[in-house]
């Protein structure tokens, strides 16, 4: 990826690929479509210019609490194992995904790390894998960068564009269904509707960038869904509602809110969506100005395109996880230091809605999709990190004081400078469901 504007910073985070000058291109893009609508409300052409040791804490956590403490990040039994044939990675946090895993290796819900760690010694890493994708669950083999090029999802995610944008349709030309703020060369996504279908990591930084220049985010969970460690960090600039889409009642609000929306941001699985009667087509056909963006694990083709997964899986399945095993000469996995695919995707996601949503103010619609394992091809390009470079460190006196419902504290700074143009979120992090599964108009605002 090219890097519109300036870098400074002098900092890189330790990998075996150049994740910090990464972060800075995909941050970058992200800040030029910004800087490219800014202009067409007037501005001069902006200036964007990224930071590159506040883009690699930003790749990592935003937002540190001020006397309390987030739960763990990982579930307890959640990680790398060996297994008879190499490594595979269980990934346990959501409840129903721990279920599957346990299930598979006969275990019962009270089993511990060791327990699971002598049960996964007794399967083929491939044979497991399979298990417990068949049952729902979300598990990866550690195989090396060869290994997935020649495998056929490796093959099929290779050969996709990072952005695969779909055919483009003529619509209104037109200006945002919300009419909360006219959008203006400071706030050019002021008054924009993006309706939010996204968890874990990637699409929720997406909206959050949005958010902060001035769009209008709902994001819509199941009843049961949570994600304590994460809401402070990326629930804030939205408002949360949860639906139950297996409900008529549910599925019939969601589509009231889609014939409101300018922009759909969905990271549910394909046949997922289809099964609700959302598909590409069907959204086309019902809301023919609706700019729909998505993004998944595995890529848009082959025989994974439907398959449940996460950053730090993919990172297993591409071959991430060996190469820096190799490069550090670690006797384990050796991820990247953040997860680099999910906040990558996440500002690429954002760059193609902003440039989506640019096009259609001139009458026309356009669909883009991502995937963590094309993002993944596109670091992998890149050499590793420069080990005389310095780490990364959090300057405590540029920190943003912030309150959110579970207490103060601090957030960054943006690493994204764009001139004359001032991110802002506008609703304080609070968690998910807490709002009306409804627009809000500029009474309410």
């Amino acid at each position: 990826m090219k890097i519109p504007g300036a870098v400074t910073g002098t900092g890189a985070l330790r990998a075996a690929f150049d994740v910090t000058g990464f972060a800075v291109a995909a941050m970058a893009q992200a800040g030029q479509a910004v800087a490219d609508l800014a202009q067409r409300y007037g501005a001069a052409p902006p200036e964007v210019s990224v930071d590159q040791d506040l883009a690699s804490l930003w790749f990592g956590m935003s937002f540190t609490p001020a006397g309390w403490e987030l739960p763990p990040v990982w579930d307890s039994i959640a990680g790398d194992y060996r297994c008879a044939d190499g490594w595979i990675r269980l990934h346990t946090n959501a409840p129903h995904h721990k279920a599957a895993a346990l299930n598979v290796l006969g275990l019962g819900p009270g089993a511990d790390r060791a327990t699971v760690s002598a049960a996964v010694e007794l399967w083929q890493g491939e044979a497991l894998e399979n298990a417990v994708v068949t049952a729902n669950g979300c598990a990866a083999v550690m195989r090396s960068p060869t290994a997935w090029m020649a495998h056929p999802q490796g093959q099929a995610v290779a050969s996709e564009p990072l952005i695969v944008w779909g055919e483009a349709r003529q619509g209104e030309r037109g200006s945002a269904r919300g009419n909360v703020r006219a959008a203006d060369a400071q706030r050019p996504l002021a008054g924009v509707r993006v309706l939010d279908l996204t968890r874990i990591i990637a699409g929720p930084v997406a909206t959050r960038f949005l958010a902060s220049y001035g769009a209008q985010v709902l994001r819509i969970d199941p009843p049961e869904w949570e994600e304590p460690v994460l809401e402070p960090e990326l629930t804030v600039g939205k408002r949360c509602a949860r639906l139950d889409l297996k409900t008529p009642g549910g599925l019939a609000a969601l589509h009231e809110l889609l014939a409101g929306a300018d922009i759909i941001i969905h990271g549910y699985r394909g046949d997922a969506l289809d099964k609700l009667g959302l598909s590409a087509d069907e959204l086309a056909r019902r809301y023919p100005h609706l700019i729909d963006v998505g993004l998944n694990a595995y890529g848009w083709s082959g025989p994974w395109v439907h398959r449940r997964g996460f950053d730090s899986l993919v990172q297993m399945s591409c071959g991430i996880a060996d190469a820096g095993m190799g490069h550090f000469g670690s006797q384990t996995p050796h991820p990247l230091p953040v997860q680099a695919l999910d906040h990558a995707t996440g500002y690429l996601c954002a760059a193609a809605a902003i440039n989506a949503w640019r096009d259609s103010l001139d009458g026309t619609v356009r669909s883009a999709r991502l995937s963590l394992a094309r993002t993944a091809v596109e670091l992998m390009r890149t050499a590793p990190s420069d080990p005389d470079a310095p780490v990364p460190e959090l300057d405590a006196s540029v920190l943003i004081p912030e309150d959110t419902a579970w207490g103060p504290g601090l957030r960054l700074p943006p690493a994204i400078r764009i001139s004359g143009v001032e991110p802002a979120f506008e609703v304080p992090a609070r968690g998910l469901g807490w709002a009306e599964p409804r627009w809000i108009d500029a009474d309410e605002a």
